[in-house]
């Protein structure tokens, strides 16, 4: 059984992880993981480079009249807090939620829908490989609202249920996954995915036909 001691531990892994694979820059990033009826989140103003088991905060899982407060005192959660909270509300399978700046990722959340090509078929990025497809899903784009407010955790809600990897418009990624590193993957993953269609972008290419998309997702 996962303890809190072993998952702060794994927390600050997966944080070190991405960190070093150039996916948080600067203070930038928040994870958490849910412990019981708690969730251990990355503190506020922080690094993921930087972070330490001690840092972590500890607050309720459920958003309610003094959800917001930490258990037992201690570091104050990140202020996506709000956007986590929102997936973990649409994913009663989550164990945890991965949200990113990651740059291609954030290049890709950018990309003006009115311009996207007809056959896209990972939410704004054409179909280019088999694992885009099939791990990434849908790809849906949560409209763009301030970080950290209600708003932005509204329009994650609305998606999340039937996504485990969504985009958020000019901001970055959320990937929830059964467990961290399930989530770290997938945001691995979808970073890749987006590199690859960005350093495609302007030169001829193959892409996946409707057919092979189809049979793909019905794997």
């Amino acid at each position: 059984m996962t303890t809190p001691a072993s998952a702060r531990e794994a927390v600050v892994a997966a944080c070190r992880h991405l960190a070093a694979r150039g996916l948080s820059p600067g203070g930038s990033g928040n994870v958490s993981v849910r412990v019981g009826d708690d969730l251990l989140v990355t503190p506020t103003g922080s690094s993921l480079s930087r972070v330490r088991p001690e840092d972590l905060a500890l607050v309720p899982v459920a958003d309610a009249p003094g959800g917001g407060t930490v258990t037992g005192g201690g570091p104050r959660p990140s202020k996506e807090l709000p956007l986590h909270r929102a997936v973990y509300a649409a994913r009663p399978d989550a164990r945890a939620v991965v949200h990113l700046h990651s740059p291609a990722a954030v290049a890709a959340s950018c990309l003006d829908p009115a311009a996207l090509p007809p056959e896209a078929a990972t939410g704004p990025l054409p179909a280019t490989t088999p694992y885009q497809v099939m791990r990434l899903g849908d790809l849906p784009v949560a409209p763009f609202a301030l970080p950290g407010s209600t708003e932005l955790a509204a329009g994650v809600a609305d998606r999340a249920g039937t996504a485990p990897v969504l985009l958020l418009a000019n901001h970055g990624s959320v990937v929830a996954g059964t467990h961290l590193d399930a989530a770290v993957d997938l945001a691995e993953e979808l970073e890749a995915a987006a590199q690859v269609v960005l350093l495609l972008h302007g030169v001829p290419h193959r892409r996946l036909t409707p057919a092979q998309v189809a049979a793909l997702r019905s794997r």
